[in-house]
């Protein structure tokens, strides 16, 4: 007897072909035969607080296992709920699949209660927006996961009508091919090896598009052979171990490490930008390099139209065979020979020391030092993040994440919710302002729900510290940056897992020690003094 589908079940089939196996947000009537379709596929349904945090569990559940997000959310508020995860995902370059419930198109025009048109909402932040049919049900959802993850990567929405989900469909197999990896070639190549076998002082600068083309060992093979000393963007932090001799560490926001950083690549005679999006840079980066007087390589999956930056030769290409073509005829030899890199390097190290005895910097310090090497980490926007970014080493992809494109505040805790529940056997901490951290308290419940067990890190000074230095280096008068003091400790035993607030190295040693030890998930408070950041990021 052949199976009747319903054009949920072609959704949700397809999703779990792109190696979807988790799905979350909040359900409404609008959307159970989508959540039933999802959980008949093969993917589990996970209940989140919040549809913005369940997108931001998704995304950590995503840089574990690759595949894209899924979000779902019912009609109206539950679809607004999740605007800015969705936002986030456009600007941070993360796949996701956003599933709304929707009224028919013949009832929502004789009724209004919570109708709104949801793609005119979700057009300006992803990459497409559909509304499913049943007879195209299986040409939607492969258009949805094709645009979703080809690069640059993104969100793509699906608005999904309740009397088309329960449907008959039919799925006719309907696959688009990958588009094969291309590589330079002609004058353009001639010229840029040109440049390659005369620069001295050749620097790369090496983004999120080369993590997303899984680009590292390509580059690691290209740096080493020309002796070329790389910079990464936050978000390619550990694309190579950052203990590697050519590493300079990320970049983008610090201006205390720009103050080292941004004079070298003056220097330099090459650039080579490697998959670097300039997204998640502040507008210090913008226009560092002079075309004029430095020849500039630009390896792109999409053509320049920020103007961050400009470049001599644009090659939208890939990045492994661009660097294989670029490297070929061109031996290897020694690069500058005033040993410049090797300075800023160690010009960074005194920046951004690890013996502070206490304070934001002691905090992380303690942290990594005590965290087994292959802890996986999460961070929140705010100051902290900024010198966490300066601090915290990765010796691989993904060690770090954050949102560093939209700099979203909130997104540490569930993103660590999701990092440690696609890999248990992996320590996972993240890093939260304690603004941040109330903004998603809540989401809580859904780790000691889900029985996993991250160690959740709250810089605890009472204040948006970033905002009130700002203030502060304009002459302003302090204002709407400061709040009262709160127990984080007791929100995390209240909601079932263990609280500790910590005021010393001594115990915050101790306290990462026995949260090491649990199999529930730690709220650390830090109590820091306020002004703490000053110098230092």
């Amino acid at each position: 007897m052949t199976e009747t589908l319903r054009a949920a079940d072609v959704l949700a089939r397809r999703l779990y072909e792109a190696g979807c196996r988790h799905a979350f947000g909040m359900p409404g009537g609008e959307v159970l035969t989508l959540v039933d379709a999802l959980t008949k596929a093969g993917i589990t349904f996970h209940l989140a607080k919040h549809e913005n945090c369940a997108g931001f569990i998704g995304e950590g559940v995503h840089h574990a296992d690759g595949a894209p997000v899924i979000l779902v959310a019912t009609l109206g508020p539950g679809a607004l709920n999740g605007i800015n995860v969705v936002a986030n995902a456009h600007q941070d370059r993360v796949p996701m699949l956003v599933l709304t419930g929707c009224v028919d198109a013949a009832e929502e025009q004789s009724y209004t209660h919570q109708v709104l048109d949801h793609r005119a909402v979700f057009a300006p932040v992803t990459k497409a927006t559909f509304r499913l049919d049943a007879e195209a049900a299986d040409l939607i959802a492969d258009k949805a996961v094709a645009i979703a993850t080809e690069p640059r990567n993104g969100p793509v929405h699906i608005d999904v009508p309740i009397s088309v989900a329960d449907a008959p469909a039919r799925d006719r197999g309907i696959r688009r091919a990958p588009a094969s990896a291309t590589a330079p070639s002609g004058e353009a190549l001639a010229q840029a090896r040109s440049w390659l076998a005369a620069s001295t002082r050749p620097v790369a600068v090496i983004g999120l598009d080369a993590l997303q083309e899984n680009a590292g060992p390509a580059i690691r093979s290209f740096v080493e052979k020309h002796q070329i000393p790389f910079i990464t963007s936050y978000k390619a932090k550990g694309i190579l171990p950052e203990n590697h001799p050519l590493c300079l560490g990320g970049a983008g926001l610090s201006p205390l490490a720009d103050k080292h950083l941004l004079p070298l690549v003056r220097e330099a005679d090459l650039v080579l930008s490697i998959g670097y999006d300039p997204i998640e840079m502040r507008p210090g980066w913008r226009n560092v390099w002079e075309v004029k007087n430095q020849s500039v390589i630009d390896i792109a999956p999409e053509a320049n139209t920020h103007y961050m930056h400009q470049a001599g030769l644009n090659f939208l290409t890939a990045i492994a065979p661009t660097l294989t073509a670029l490297s070929d005829g061109t031996g290897p030899r020694g690069t500058w020979p005033t040993g410049r890199p090797a300075a800023v390097k160690a010009e960074l190290a005194d920046a951004f020391p690890q013996d502070d005895d206490w304070g934001p910097a002691g905090v992380i310090a303690e942290c990594r030092a005590v965290l087994p090497p292959e802890t996986l980490a999460t961070a929140d926007s705010g100051a902290h993040r900024i010198l966490l970014s300066q601090m915290w080493d990765c010796q691989e992809p993904r060690g770090l994440i954050q949102s560093s494109a939209l700099c979203t505040m909130g997104c540490a805790v569930p993103m660590a919710i999701g990092r440690k529940l696609a890999q248990p056997e992996r320590p996972v901490v993240s890093f939260s302002g304690d603004a941040g951290f109330l903004m998603v308290a809540g989401e809580l419940s859904t780790a000691a729900e889900l029985g996993v067990a991250p160690v959740f890190v709250v810089f605890a000074d009472a204040s948006l510290a970033l905002i009130e230095l700002k203030q502060r280096q304009r002459q302003l008068a302090s204002g709407g940056v400061d709040f009262a003091a709160h127990d984080f400790a007791a929100m995390g035993r209240a909601f079932g897992g263990n609280g500790v607030t910590v005021a010393s190295r001594a115990e915050l040693r101790a306290a990462l020690e026995d949260a090491m030890k649990s199999d529930r998930f730690t709220v650390i408070s830090a109590v820091i003094e306020r002004g703490g950041y000053d110098g230092r990021i």
